[in-house]
């Protein structure tokens, strides 16, 4: 297996980071610009694989969609395919065929798609067989298990002929990446309402337009974490703004509290050094993909907290709990669930000289535990698996003054 060797890092300099575009903004405005037929000029895509994959899929409308490993383009093409009667099947690989989707294919079957499983109940690959009409303007979905199986209903939904009516039902989680949706729909012209757990979207056409995805908030937290971790040190981080649509925004507050003073500028966001002010608990209910990188965090400046919210890490790329509590033991550091639901993050007792850290075949494992550098020397195994995301991460440490060792 190929691995990468980062060497200590204490402390940084003065480093400017150029942020790969957000794959969600990305991944969600290629589906509405697929549903008014290319006629939008879209700029800064994502150069994440999970976004050329479905550029790609897109483009060349193949009777197979093998979204290989990416879970927002399974969905998204999903009710794209259905909703839209196309004769597709949906694959991916051996991992992404055991994440669940039955939630959204018993959705898209009530509104009136026809799709089969191809071979386990509940999971791809599955085939959709066309659209014969709409059998129901309103359905009921759970909240507390994927967004994007609402964000894959709620694109399709102004193209619908009766519309659809949304109610949202349990605890709803990734609240912030549903109203990325919604504002991004409304953007290409469509209206909504939003009102407690429901959320109606009248038949309606999307308007044309031009569109800039933004900086992408996931990316930009490993940099957060990073210069919390390391001794001193400044880092600007381009094309992110304020108003941000993304629900990983939410790092600024995070950080905020774990040493990192942000302040935005034109042209992005300067983080600098300040004093800890500690953080004991955190919900990530509506941002689970940072719940890595502030485990760390956490781990490496001292600080224990509970975490709730992390419900949906069962079912990403890999298990991320069960991931997490077994690299994070490597530093002596603990993740425990004591009450339901309530994690207890301990901080790191005593790190090795080395540590190395396996990343199961998920590309957050790799860039949530980076700023380990700043404690020991640090490998990192199947350093590639950044690509689904944010392929040009290794070479921006490089910027940051790393100098990564790649092995065979």
């Amino acid at each position: 297996m190929k691995s990468i060797d980062l060497p200590l890092l204490e402390s940084l300099g003065q480093v400017r980071i150029p942020l790969p575009s957000s794959k969600s903004e990305s991944n969600r405005v290629l589906i509405i610009d697929a549903l008014t037929k290319g006629k939008n000029l879209l700029s800064n895509l994502a150069e994440a694989r999970d976004t050329q994959t479905m550029i790609r899929l897109l483009k060349d409308d193949p009777e197979v969609y093998d979204v290989l490993d990416a879970g927002t383009t399974m969905r998204f093409l999903t009710a794209f395919a259905a909703l839209n009667n196309k004769i597709k099947t949906l694959t991916g690989t051996p991992r992404m065929c055991e994440r669940p989707i039955g939630i959204l294919v018993d959705a898209l079957r009530e509104i009136g798609a026809e799709i089969d499983y191809l071979k386990e109940e509940g999971y791809p690959p599955l085939q959709t067989r066309g659209f014969g009409g709409q059998k129901s303007r309103e359905i009921s979905i759970r909240g507390d298990v994927s967004s994007q199986y609402i964000s894959a209903l709620l694109m399709n939904a102004p193209l619908l002929p009766q519309g659809l009516i949304l109610n949202l039902t349990g605890k709803v989680g990734s609240r912030t990446y549903i109203t990325m949706t919604l504002e991004l729909m409304k953007t290409f012209g469509v209206n909504y309402q939003f009102e407690g757990n429901q959320i109606r979207v009248a038949p309606q056409e999307y308007q044309a337009t031009s569109f800039s995805v933004e900086s992408d908030w996931s990316g930009a937290s490993y940099w957060f974490s990073l210069l919390a971790c390391a001794g001193a040190g400044e880092l600007f981080l381009e094309g992110l703004k304020a108003d941000s649509l993304q629900g990983d925004a939410r790092i600024v507050s995070i950080m905020d509290r774990l040493g990192v003073k942000s302040t935005f500028q034109e042209g992005g966001v300067l983080l600098q050094k300040q004093p800890v002010l500690g953080l004991s608990e955190f919900d990530f209910t509506h941002c689970p993909d940072l719940a890595q990188t502030v485990a760390v965090t956490c781990a490496l400046t001292g600080q224990q907290a509970d975490f709730t919210g992390l419900e949906s890490l069962r079912i990403k790329e890999t298990d991320r709990i069960d991931a997490l509590q077994r690299e994070l033991a490597k530093i002596g550091a603990h993740l425990r669930e004591g009450r339901t639901g309530v994690f207890t993050l301990t901080p790191a007792a005593q790190i090795p000289e080395i540590v190395e850290v396996e990343t199961y075949d998920d590309h957050r494992m790799a860039m949530a535990f980076m700023p380990l550098i700043t404690k020991t020397k640090l490998r990192i195994l199947d350093p590639e698996v950044v690509n689904k995301s944010y392929p040009s991460f290794w070479k921006h440490c490089e910027l940051a003054g790393i100098n990564p060792v790649f092995k065979n």
